[in-house]
């Protein structure tokens, strides 16, 4: 049976890609779209107390095949993730994105001056359309097509992308955990893992069950873990985390409820008491 978290179908509904491997009612091509703010909940069903599976950030193009009642039914272009979220986050495509925010979080001005009340923040890996540029009291600003400017500095062509992942993920350090997050805003262990090679280039599904089938070559480790690398990443049965070091790990934890440092024996041990020992190690 196709993953429904990564195939869009119902028996009423289902994306024209997946005829004759699915059965519907009627196939759709799905309208292209784009999120059109800071970070929207993709949801499993179309309520506000269903939790999110996970998120979407500004800029992220997504394919809808329904819209009813303030909700549409959604497939990520990026990890192909499928749920709802709110229409009123959605917009037509714009013009093609030059740049990405290359910080956790930036504010967004009505104008280039960082004395004006902010509009709204965007995460990192957010990506924006700057058509021009300004300068005020020597602060360097990028501008947007609305007018609004950003801080020139906190952003990077979108064919720029980081040499280490891992290093993008040591910049979220003290980010809150929040389940099915994956911005600067909030970001849980998977999350953190796709967000961080997003902004280095790499495109990674979006779970951690996903991550550990499909994420570079496995490593077998010896007895006391001594032979992993920076950027090998370990697994549990439900979570991940990032070797920042060959003894330490860089996770989004649900123990601390932020991204933290952590000894790697620490949280083998730790873990292993309420859930097993690692599953898998994986060498992107």
């Amino acid at each position: 049976m196709l993953d429904r978290r990564l195939n869009a179908y119902r028996p009423d509904l289902a994306d024209e890609r997946l005829a004759g491997q699915v059965e519907a009612a009627r196939f759709a091509a799905g309208t292209p779209m784009q999120v059109s703010v800071p970070v929207v909940d993709l949801r499993a069903e179309p309520r506000m107390d269903s939790g999110p599976q996970t998120q979407m950030i500004f800029g992220d193009s997504v394919r809808v095949f329904e819209e009813m009642d303030g909700w549409s039914w959604v497939q990520a272009e990026r990890d192909g993730y499928t749920g709802y979220v709110s229409a009123a986050a959605l917009e037509r495509p714009a013009s093609d994105a030059t740049h990405m925010v290359a910080v956790p979080r930036t504010f967004v001005y009505p104008g280039s001056d960082l004395r004006f009340p902010h509009t709204k923040a965007l995460s990192l890996g957010s990506r924006v359309r700057i058509v021009g540029a300004a300068e005020t009291r020597g602060t360097k600003y990028a501008l947007l097509e609305s007018g609004e400017a950003l801080i020139a500095s906190h952003l990077v062509p979108v064919d720029e992308h980081a040499a280490d992942y891992v290093a993008v993920a040591e910049t979220l350090l003290h980010t809150p955990y929040l389940w099915g997050g994956t911005s600067g805003f909030g970001i849980d262990c998977s999350g953190l893992v796709q967000l961080s090679m997003w902004v280095a280039g790499r495109k990674v599904l979006r779970d951690s069950d996903m991550q550990q089938n499909t994420l570079g070559d496995i490593i077998k480790p010896d007895a006391t873990y001594s032979n992993l690398k920076r950027g090998d990443l370990v697994f549990w049965k439900g979570h991940v985390a990032i070797c920042a070091s060959p003894d330490m790990l860089i996770h989004a934890s649900g123990h601390t409820m932020t991204v933290t440092l952590e000894p790697l024996q620490d949280a083998i041990k730790r873990i292993a008491y309420l859930y097993d020992l690692p599953t898998l190690v994986r060498r992107p």
